[in-house]
């Protein structure tokens, strides 16, 4: 049930304490930053969970989901964990832990069960536009690389979630499963792979599109592109006046207070918390990182490759570097990415402003970001490394990968720009993170979701656990809860070592999404 706030007009807050005079009578339910696959979903959530609240969501570029989210901008890896060896790393023991692997694939399984839900809702349409069976594969070479293979393998076979998963040293094999890795390549080269076959290839940019397309058909949302927002404060009454510059009208400013604010703005999400002035900023800082992908589109090359291949990143590179060859299917077209090449810009997006990185600077970060620089010396020589490659460079670390590849059957595009989390640390002074991180003010109702990868995989989780932390009072009731196991047959549950619910749940899923297992 929404609930009533009272309002106040025309009242006028001191600077310092970080309020403002209230300029606009409108107060929306929730606003949402970014028109991104973070605050799609948010959005979705709240169209089935409370259809009459009023949404507004502002984007500043004219098109929506033209960052991060954008097919272009990412891998596309339906994030499970199968094949990107970062997420099960070699204690000193020598063991691997497979703790993060297990929550990565709980958090992509859950992932799936909120799409069925939605294609089932007809909210998304034709699930083959946005995911596809593409199997993942991990693939090293070299003996230390081996082993660690061979025991991850072991590993994650104690889990019920990676039931399926194969493994091989088999040349002959792994030339059946992957034959462009293998032509050409040295035969007395030892190699080994893991496959699962039930990987996908997502296209995040086409499942958020179809997702606002949809909720833009409710009269109570309200979408606004080519408005960028510029400042955000906390009112007396508790709710937050967002003003907005309408570059639609010459950038004329309006403020709009809402009862919610959700920073689904990528890379701009720190500014912008920065600017509400909520304590639980402080200390948080942004390291971008752009990147650059070789594509082949000719049909010769692609037609010799199916799968997503992800191998290991050299000793002392950050888990960014991990080289991977992918198969990717847009707007219906099979292509292949190689990568990632990292590059360096001072921007927090990628069609942000080279002031970015600067213009975050604050009293209460900068310490963290000198400490994590001079913590991080293998990150700053591998960008510097990264920067410094050349076409032939370009084309040695593709054949590692792919033996017979030629230069010209390659373009080297773009990717999105990422911003790395730098959060203050009582022992090291300041740590980057790789990955995401929610900051929510003291009473919730402002959140913004910071960091990069696995994000837009694990987006149902991620935005399932905002709503607890946005509302706890309507999370608990008996309404949402009701609701919420309709969404997720599996919800409150733990599908690993629960082998009968993970075939359960990935039988649905599989079945309403048109995938196979």
């Amino acid at each position: 049930m929404k609930q009533n706030f009272i309002t106040a007009l025309d009242i006028t807050h001191h600077a310092s304490t970080k309020q403002q005079k209230i300029t606009n009578n409108e107060l929306v339910d929730i606003v949402l930053i970014g028109a991104g696959v973070m605050s799609a979903t948010l959005g979705a959530y709240l169209k089935v969970l409370e259809p009459n609240w009023t949404v507004h969501m502002y984007e500043r570029l004219e098109k929506t989901a033209e960052e991060s989210s954008n097919g272009w901008n990412n891998s596309g890896t339906g994030h499970a964990a199968f094949c990107e060896l970062n997420y099960t790393t070699q204690n000193k023991d020598g063991s691997i832990d497979i703790s993060k692997a297990i929550e990565i694939n709980e958090s992509f399984e859950v992932s799936r069960q909120f799409w069925a839900y939605l294609v089932k809702q007809k909210i998304l349409n034709n699930p083959q536009s946005f995911i596809n069976n593409v199997p993942h594969m991990s693939f090293v070479w070299g003996d230390d690389n081996i082993r660690f293979l061979r025991q991850r393998f072991k590993a994650l076979q104690r889990s019920s979630l990676f039931r399926g998963m194969t493994y091989s040293e088999d040349s002959q094999q792994i030339q059946q499963w992957a034959p462009l890795i293998m032509n050409g390549r040295d035969s007395f080269q030892k190699i080994a792979v893991t496959r699962m076959e039930m990987g996908t290839d997502v296209n995040f940019g086409e499942m958020t599109q179809q997702l606002l397309v949809t909720l833009q058909k409710s009269p109570y949302f309200h979408m606004h592109l080519k408005h960028n927002v510029v400042d955000i404060k906390r009112n007396i009454d508790n709710s937050w006046s967002v003003c907005v510059a309408d570059y639609n009208n010459e950038g004329q400013q309006r403020t709009v207070r809402a009862r919610y604010v959700f920073i689904g703005g990528g890379g701009a999400s720190l500014k912008l918390l920065q600017k509400s002035g909520i304590p639980e900023v402080d200390g948080y800082a942004g390291f971008p990182v752009g990147g650059q992908f070789l594509l082949a589109t000719d049909p010769k090359v692609v037609s010799g490759h199916f799968a997503k291949v992800y191998g290991r990143a050299s000793c002392g590179e950050p888990p960014m570097s991990m080289p991977h060859i992918d198969t990717r299917i847009l707007d219906g077209k099979q292509i292949l990415l190689f990568g990632p090449f990292a590059t360096f810009s001072s921007k927090f997006l990628k069609q942000g402003s080279l002031l970015d990185l600067f213009s975050s600077l604050t009293h209460q970060n900068i310490l963290p970001m000198l400490h994590v620089g001079l913590d991080n010396f293998s990150l700053i020589k591998y960008l510097i490394g990264q920067l410094m490659m050349s076409k032939k460079d370009r084309l040695n670390a593709l054949q590692q990968y792919y033996p017979q590849a030629k230069l010209k059957d390659w373009s080297l595009i773009k990717a999105g720009q990422r911003v790395q989390v730098i959060k203050k640390d009582n022992k090291k002074g300041g740590v980057l993170q790789f990955g995401t991180e929610m900051v929510s003010s003291a009473d919730g109702t402002l959140s913004a979701l910071l960091g990069a990868s696995p994000g837009a995989s694990t987006a149902a989780t991620i935005m399932l656990e905002l709503l607890n932390t946005m509302f706890k009072q309507q999370a608990s009731s008996q309404a949402w809860q009701h609701k919420l196991k309709e969404i997720f047959p599996s919800y409150g549950q733990k599908l690993n070592d629960n082998l009968a619910l993970t075939n359960k749940m990935r039988h649905y899923t599989s079945n309403v999404l048109g995938l196979t297992m």
